[in-house]
């Protein structure tokens, strides 16, 4: 009972660290064109995170993404040490890539320490290879549908106020960068708790067969409290900030305006939606990094700063294999004391 209590604890921590983390993939852009300040802007974020809670519960009516995280590794072969191993690899890797300011991926940093746990407990048999590919695949899906709404609807944008007052324009996607960003924040509330949600799932169904009380025999069974408590979690975590990845996604990347800011973040929000529509969990820093990307290339490919999108590319690349080896190396040590 202890372990899973743990699990549940440790897994709340995960999601708060996922909120200032990824605070930025919400509000870097209002930021850095200073529609709004860091504090303003991280309560907007952090109130949309915790309105998609209402909009999965009630209105999609499911939890998609939670059920396919949970299904990363084989029930059979879930154990409460695996997950416990695998979300203390997820918390080291996003407080050191949070610390050197890099914008790497919670979601993949949490299916990769799962999974290298698994593997390390129960062989490479233990996991669901398809799931885990379409995963990765996303890796490079997101980030590439990300930048090429974000192109086309920066070129019709652009073609429908060609003729407007500068000025004027301005102002409007001022107040429609409040919009977009409150829509993106819903995305990233939808995808990025139910992954925490899904862990939690797996935990208590992998306690089921110990008699403990309070198992269950599937993801349909897991109690309210639990989706409210994650999407609170991120909503908490979110209004901590997150300034440094702020700073690199905010003007690092390439300079944005508050039309592009607008366009970079309704492109995001869509690209989630649909992933939310296909029940596959991605990464909203890597979406909205891509987004970004697709507004600079509208000017020219020189825009964007490929030397920082490259260094970007290689820790989006490397979080997962990094994070299963750190839970498989966690795994070594529990195992030494469970």
């Amino acid at each position: 009972m202890a372990l899973l209590v743990s699990i549940i604890v440790l897994a709340l921590l995960f999601d708060f660290i996922n909120g200032f983390h990824d605070a930025a993939n919400s509000i870097a852009t209002i930021v850095s064109t200073k529609v709004l300040s860091p504090f303003q802007a991280v309560l907007w974020a952090a109130f949309f995170n915790f309105v998609a809670f209402f909009i999965a519960k009630y209105i999609i009516g499911e939890f998609g993404i939670a059920n396919t995280v949970s299904k990363t590794v084989y029930e059979e072969y879930i154990t409460l040490p695996i997950i416990f191993a695998g979300v203390i690899a997820a918390i080291i890797w996003n407080l050191a890539t949070w610390w050197f300011g890099i914008p790497s991926s919670s979601s993949h940093t949490l299916i990769g320490g799962f999974a290298g746990a698994a593997i390390m407990a129960k062989g490479f048999g233990a996991i669901q290879g398809g799931i885990i590919l379409k995963i990765a695949a996303f890796i490079f899906l997101a980030p590439l549908i990300g930048m090429l709404i974000a192109f086309l609807i920066t070129l019709l944008v652009l073609r429908i106020c060609k003729r407007a007052n500068p000025h004027r324009a301005d102002s409007w996607f001022r107040r429609l960068q409040l919009v977009s960003s409150a829509l993106f924040s819903v995305g990233h509330g939808l995808n990025d708790s139910q992954k925490v949600m899904g862990i939690i799932a797996a935990a208590m169904i992998a306690a089921h067969p110990l008699g403990l009380g309070v198992g269950i025999e599937s993801i349909n069974d897991l109690p309210d409290w639990v989706a409210f408590s994650c999407f609170t979690m991120i909503s908490l975590g979110t209004m901590s900030g997150g300034w440094k990845i702020v700073k690199t996604m905010g003007s690092r990347i390439t300079k944005v305006t508050p039309l592009e800011g607008m366009v970079a973040e309704t492109a995001g929000a869509l690209t989630l939606y649909l992933t939310e529509y296909l029940k596959i969990p991605v990464s909203t820093t890597h979406t909205i990094t891509g987004a970004i990307i697709g507004v600079g290339a509208t000017k020219r490919l020189s825009a964007v700063r490929w030397g920082v999108t490259k260094n970007l590319l290689i820790a989006w690349v490397l979080t997962i294999p990094v994070s299963a080896l750190l839970a498989a190396g966690v795994y070594l040590i529990v195992g030494l004391f469970i």
